[in-house]
């Protein structure tokens, strides 16, 4: 736990007047950086413009360290402005450093360097040593990849594939045009490299998981997820916490923290679910705001959220009711800024509190594609996630996307882990990828290529249940008594496994079929989501029952997180272990009994031992934490 600092009031007089100048309090479970762009490290410059600047941001929300951007576009911040930003800083207890974006005009579509272009390349390594020059670390911002196919780069690609050559080209200038230079001027420094949030994509532009957190000192993780309709990238929310923990699973100790920005936010709500579930996953000591500019931006009440009357985690209304410095005086906040430290404030009371993070297993080797960011829909979908790089042996419960398929022993690490007792739960875009690779060897089952539209779905006990817009899923065939249809999905006379069971050895093959709209998981009948939990999550020490949209985070220390995004309030029920009596709010203290739900028969025809239930509502963009008892 970070030591609580607590800043002392400094009263100084302008003009006659007293100013209260006051850094807010220190969190007591992480740090917290603010991102400067080099547009805005250049008007540091201005004495006035920085003071002004930081007294603004550091008494709405605490900040621990700065970095200084050095490049950008073009942009090089000179020597004296780097200079007088670092005093201004360490004089105030504020840790610097230094940050790099490699790009020649963001606006341009994010346009990058050239990095077989000889001019280019020596931008780039003058841009390094002069970094280096200044500051002990090193961040480079998440545009150190190339997008560009310039004369230099097809000729430099020859045969090779724009994913092959790119992933080349980029270690080597990782390593001969960045951390090389940048040693030889200091060689005191670390250099860390930020991966932003499209990690699905990165083998295509030339990030390298593989290699890059080997050469690099450390690693960083983009964690903003902004809002899934209006961005382009359609990102679910729950990757802010996926992306963090799979980064940790690739750089064990080595993950410097999250990253976040005010971008696409319709409502505040939604900026504070970034800060709260870069800190859920309990995988770096930091947190980054990008950046001061928008710490700036001045509070608009068009931002406050309709279902702000609810009793809601992030509060609009008491936030503007003001906050009190330390001299007693209540003022009123004026900035972006606040919306942080409130949500920091918020979060802060029960971080410490949690364990280590618990989740599914699902294996994502380095550089694979197939289903595209598809865990962060199941964990949409309640299914709590821990995704890692290396093939995960010893799990109980494994989930393979298609993604697995880039390993060419997939099929035979399966066969040991079900020789062994393990459960392996495969989706229909891996069984597709596999049918000819040797599973049959398992089990006879096959992705069909056929589709069908489905709106009712038939569970345990023969009880059906309906959406009320079709889905579209991939039809799925089997043996008749060869493996068994666990969930299932129907439309007239016909029907199609949801969850589909395979015996095997002393294990269990599973196949979860997925919707040709990753996003209709979400849609699943509540009935339908929880019989999939029951079976995928058996091995986790909570399970939720819930609709879509609805996020379980568990804790190896007898603690979860559940969080709601939904636009509306929603009650929930949690299925535990047959010793827990009871849930205490670690924000509240409030307990909620649990009762005793009976042995009884799960969608496998398995007899499921007994457990206990607890129910309790969220409102909605909002979090309940617990600990078992």
């Amino acid at each position: 736990m970070i030591t609580l600092l607590r800043s002392a009031v400094v009263a100084i007089v302008v003009l006659g007047c007293w100013s209260v100048s006051r850094v807010a309090l220190a969190y007591e479970n992480f740090r917290v950086a603010i991102y400067c762009r080099a547009q805005e490290v250049q008007q540091m410059a201005d004495p006035a413009w920085l003071e002004r600047s930081w007294e603004a941001v550091a008494r709405e929300v605490h900040v621990d360290k700065v970095y200084l951007e050095t490049h950008r576009d073009r942009i090089r911040v000179d020597d004296a402005t780097l200079e007088a930003a670092k005093a201004f800083f360490k004089a105030r207890g504020v840790a610097v450093a230094g940050g790099i974006t490699y790009t020649v005009s963001e606006p341009n579509r994010f346009e990058t360097f050239s990095y077989s272009n000889p001019e280019h390349r020596k931008w780039v390594r003058e841009i390094a040593e002069h970094t280096a020059r200044h500051f002990d670390e090193i961040i480079l911002d998440d545009f150190f990849f190339t997008s560009a196919k310039s004369d230099f780069d097809v000729r430099a690609k020859g045969k090779r594939s724009w994913t092959d050559y790119r992933l080349q080209r980029m270690t080597e200038a990782g390593q001969n045009l960045v951390i090389k230079p940048a040693r030889r001027i200091n060689p005191k420094v670390k250099v860390i490299i930020k991966y932003p949030n499209w990690y699905d994509h990165f083998p295509a532009l030339g990030f390298d998981l593989e290699t890059g957190p080997k050469i690099f000192d450390g690693i960083y993780t983009g964690t903003e997820t902004r809002d899934a309709v209006r961005s382009a990238q359609h990102l679910q929310p729950y990757l802010g916490y996926n992306i963090m923990r799979y980064f940790s699973n690739i750089a064990p100790g080595r993950n410097g923290g999250g990253w976040v920005d005010t971008g696409g936010a319709r409502h505040y709500d939604r900026y504070a679910e970034q800060l709260w579930l870069t800190l859920f996953a309990k995988a770096a000591p930091e947190i980054t705001l990008f950046d001061i500019r928008q710490m700036l931006y001045p509070l608009d009440a068009k931002f406050r959220a309709p279902w702000q009357d609810q009793a809601v985690s992030f509060d609009y209304d008491a936030m503007m009711n003001g906050f009190a410095l330390p001299t007693g005086e209540v003022v009123k906040p004026r900035h972006y800024a606040r919306v942080a430290g409130v949500s920091f404030e918020h979060v802060d009371r029960v971080l410490g509190a949690l364990g280590k993070p618990l989740g599914l297993a699902s294996y994502k080797p380095f550089h694979a594609l197939g289903e595209d960011f598809l865990q962060n829909y199941l964990g949409m979908a309640g299914i709590p996630i821990e995704m890692v790089p290396t093939f995960p042996e010893h799990e109980p419960i494994v989930l393979l996307t298609e993604q697995a398929a880039a390993d060419p022993k997939i099929v035979a690490r399966i066969q040991a882990r079900l020789r062994r007792g393990g459960t392996v739960v495969i989706t229909s875009g891996l069984l597709r990828a596999l049918q000819d690779r040797g599973l049959s060897n398992i089990v006879e089952l096959e992705h069909s290529g056929r589709v069908a539209s489905v709106k009712t779905f038939l569970v345990a006990r023969g009880d059906t249940v309906k959406t009320e817009v079709p889905i579209l899923i991939p039809q799925v065939t089997y043996r008749t008594n060869d493996s068994w249809e666990l969930v299932s999905a129907l439309d007239g006379d016909n029907g199609w496994p949801i969850l589909h069971d395979a015996d095997y050895l002393e294990g269990q093959l599973q196949v979860l079929t997925i919707p040709e709209n990753f996003s209709d998981l979400s849609r699943y009948p509540e009935p339908v989501l929880n019989a999939i939990r029951s079976i995928i999550t058996a091995h986790l020490p909570v399970r939720l029952e819930a609709p879509g949209k609805v996020s379980l985070f568990v804790y190896d220390n007898d603690t979860f997180v559940v969080h709601n995004f939904r636009d509306e309030a929603v009650s929930v029920t949690v299925d535990v272990q047959a010793s827990v009596s009871k849930l205490q709010d670690l924000i509240t203290r409030e307990t909620i009994a649990t009762t005793e739900r009976r042995a009884r028969e799960r969608p496998d025809r398995s007899l499921a031992p007994p457990t206990k239930v607890a129910p309790f509502s969220i409102p909605p963009h909002s979090f309940r934490a617990f600990r078992m008892q």
